[in-house]
C-alpha cells in the first residue's frame, strides 16, 4: 500500500493556488487547492462567522456535516470573485476557462456522470455527490470544507480500450493496447462527509468506474483522499461514533481532549481497500491547517476543491520537476 502519510505518489507542494498536485500518469493531473486559491463555491459567503482556530469545541456547529452544494443562485460570495478564482485555477493547470464540472453537493450517494458542459456553460450543476468521466478528459472537481475530497484515476483492462470522439467523448471500442498506458481509464471525484461515507458513496463511484471501463484487477483504480478534518478533531456525541463504527469500524476514534470522534479518512481508506483501490491519503486536518478552508474551524469562510484532468497532448502544465515532495 502507498505510504497513506503521503497524500499521492507523488504528492508536491508547489506554488499557490495548490496546496497538493501530482502528475501520477500521462496527461493526468491530480490537484488539491488551498486557500490561496480562493473559495470556490458560488453558496458560501466567503466572510468568516466562528470562534477563535483554536478553541477545542464550537457548540453551534460540532455535529453538523458541512454544507457543500454549488447552488448556482442565492446569498453567496461575490459571484464575479468566485468566478475569477475558479478561473485562475483553471489557468493555472491549462484547463479552457469555465469547462470544468462541479456539482450541486447534497450529501447523498449519488454517483452521475460528466456532461460535458463545464460551469462556464451549465452554471446550474447537477444534484450528486460524485462525478465521473468515462474518458478522464472532463476537468471534475469537488468542493469541501472538513468532508472529505477523493480523487480517482484507473486503468482499463488491456482487452477493453475505447474510442474517443471529436467531442472528448467515449465511443466504441476498438483493439489496441488498452491498459498498457497506466491511469488512461476513467476518473472520478466524490465528496464524502459523514453520512455520504455511511451510505455508500465511495462503493457507488467505484461501481460506477467499473461499468464505464476500469479495470477490475487490485490497483487498477487509483484514490486520493485529499486534507479533511481529522480524527482528532471530529467530535460527535458517543452515539453517534458508535452507529458510524458499527457500519465502518475503521472510523472510531476519540478528539485530543478526550470526547467521541469520526475519523473519516480512515474509514474512507478502510472502504477504498476493501474494494481492492490503491489508496493515497493525505494526513493534512482542514481544522488545524489554516492553508485550507474549515467548516468547523471557520463556517462561511469558503471552499477548497479536489481536481482530476486528463490533458490532451499540448494542454495544460504540469508540476515543476524540481517540486518538494511534502509528507502529509
Amino acid at each position: 500500500m502507498t505510504d497513506n502519510r503521503r497524500p499521492a505518489g507523488a504528492m508536491t507542494a508547489p506554488a499557490a493556488p495548490f496546496l497538493f498536485r501530482a502528475h501520477p500518469g500521462p496527461g493526468l493531473e491530480v490537484a488539491f487547492t488551498s486557500v490561496d486559491a480562493g473559495n470556490l463555491a458560488f453558496h458560501v459567503s466567503g466572510v468568516s462567522g466562528s470562534p477563535a482556530a483554536g478553541s477545542k469545541s464550537n457548540k453551534s456547529h460540532q455535529y453538523a456535516d458541512s454544507v457543500a452544494g454549488d447552488g448556482a443562485d442565492g446569498a453567496g460570495d461575490s459571484r464575479q470573485r468566485v468566478r475569477a478564482s475558479r478561473h485562475g485555477v483553471e489557468a493555472a493547470l491549462g484547463v479552457p476557462p469555465g469547462r470544468t464540472e462541479y456539482l450541486t453537493q447534497v450529501h447523498s450517494a449519488r454517483v452521475v456522470a460528466a456532461a460535458g458542459r463545464g460551469w462556464g456553460e451549465s452554471p446550474a450543476a447537477e444534484e450528486a455527490d460524485a462525478l465521473v468521466s468515462p474518458t478522464g478528459r472532463d476537468p471534475l472537481a469537488i468542493m469541501v470544507a472538513d468532508c472529505l475530497p477523493v480523487v480517482f484515476a484507473s486503468r482499463r483492462p488491456a482487452a477493453s480500450p475505447v474510442s474517443v470522439g471529436s467531442d472528448g467523448r467515449a465511443g466504441t471500442s476498438v483493439s489496441g493496447t488498452g491498459g498498457t498506458d497506466p491511469l488512461a481509464g476513467p476518473t472520478a471525484v466524490a465528496h464524502a462527509g459523514r453520512r455520504g461515507l455511511l451510505d455508500g458513496i465511495l462503493q457507488n463511484t467505484v461501481e460506477r468506474m467499473r461499468r464505464e471501463g476500469s479495470g477490475h484487477e487490485p490497483g487498477d483504480i487509483q484514490a486520493w483522499i485529499g486534507p479533511a478534518i481529522c480524527g482528532r478533531c471530529y467530535e460527535v456525541p458517543e452515539q453517534m461514533r458508535l452507529d458510524g463504527a458499527a457500519q465502518i469500524p475503521a472510523t472510531h476514534s476519540t478528539t485530543t481532549w478526550g470526547t467521541p470522534a469520526l475519523d473519516l479518512p480512515a474509514g474512507a481508506q478502510a472502504v477504498l481497500e476493501s474494494l481492492g483501490v490503491a489508496v493515497h491519503r493525505s494526513a493534512v486536518c482542514t481544522r488545524e491547517d489554516p492553508r485550507l478552508f474549515s467548516h468547523r474551524r471557520d463556517p462561511g469562510r469558503g471552499r477548497f476543491i479536489g481536481l482530476v484532468w486528463r490533458r490532451e497532448e499540448g494542454q495544460g502544465t504540469s508540476p515543476s520537476d524540481g517540486s518538494e515532495d511534502i509528507e502529509g
